[in-house]
């Protein structure tokens, strides 16, 4: 098992051996929501919808992929929340003669950070899954594993 403490994601092997078609598909979950980007910059919810999408379509898959499906569910989930967040603010910034002040500031750096981090840490278990490596992020882990009783 390894541990990289830098980023809190845990990789080892999965309980059985993964085969090729359920390990891409497991990483196909991830590089998903990147094709969404485009669509889903301004506006965040359609990554969600089509993680969500991908989500209910691999329920009958094995546990493999329905755990990767989950986390890329649960990791979208908070990126909407942060990214609407930030969205709203800036509105009520905007049109609504809110202050513009070093809070917002902070938040938007926040914001950037997470995005950031989640980008290259998506792409990370992109690429390990697909070797049929199973990766743990620590916000996640628990919540995804209990939901698909691993």
């Amino acid at each position: 098992m390894e541990h990289n403490e830098k980023f809190k994601i845990e990789t080892r092997n999965f309980s059985y051996k993964v085969d090729d078609s359920e390990a891409e598909k497991a990483s196909n979950s991830y590089l998903m929501s990147r094709v969404f980007i485009t669509a889903g910059l301004p506006l965040p919810i359609f990554n969600l919808i089509a993680t969500f999408i991908f989500y209910l379509g691999n329920q009958r898959s094995t546990p493999f992929l329905r755990r990767y499906c989950t986390h890329t569910f649960f990791s979208q989930l908070s990126l909407v929340i942060i990214n609407s967040i930030g969205f709203w603010w800036a509105f009520f910034i905007l049109f609504e003669e809110r202050v513009f002040n070093i809070d917002y500031i902070v938040y938007l750096i926040v914001l950037f950070t997470f995005n950031l981090l989640e980008f290259v840490a998506t792409n990370y278990t992109a690429f390990q899954t697909r070797k049929g490596i199973h990766v743990k992020w620590w916000f996640y882990r628990d919540l995804s594993c209990s939901m698909v009783q691993l």
